[in-house]
């Protein structure tokens, strides 16, 4: 399965922009879903995951600004963020694990869509 995201872009701080993620494979319910960031010179950071239950759950950063949904039957994942502020500038990437294993040897990840915070 491969992962491809989109919706990055430029915008000022108090803007909107929605990224989704969309998979190659119609198995996107039997994954756990997840966006991840990394800014420049920082670690790679969870944003929010969903699980194949929609069990959700979102960084402290963002809780309250940043919504993550996915439509299975559409084989995609979206994170809706607002109020956005220039450190949420970096590389945002989707990630997929599956459940049906507990390692990370076939989790999947997109390969990233730039957002960036700037007036």
């Amino acid at each position: 399965m491969q992962l491809v995201e989109s919706g990055g872009g430029l915008v000022q701080p108090g803007g909107s922009l929605r990224l989704s993620c969309a998979a190659s494979e119609r198995v996107l319910s039997l994954y756990n879903l997840a966006w991840y960031r990394q800014a420049p010179g920082k670690d790679r950071e969870l944003v929010a995951r969903i699980n194949s239950g929609h069990v959700i759950d979102y960084s402290d950063s963002v809780k309250g600004r940043f919504t993550i949904a996915r439509d299975n039957a559409k084989n995609t994942m979206y994170l809706q963020m607002n109020s956005l502020k220039p450190e949420d500038t970096a590389v945002y990437y989707c990630h997929a694990h599956p459940t049906w294993v507990n390692g990370p040897e076939n989790d999947v990840w997109g390969q990233g869509t730039q957002v960036t915070i700037t007036s």
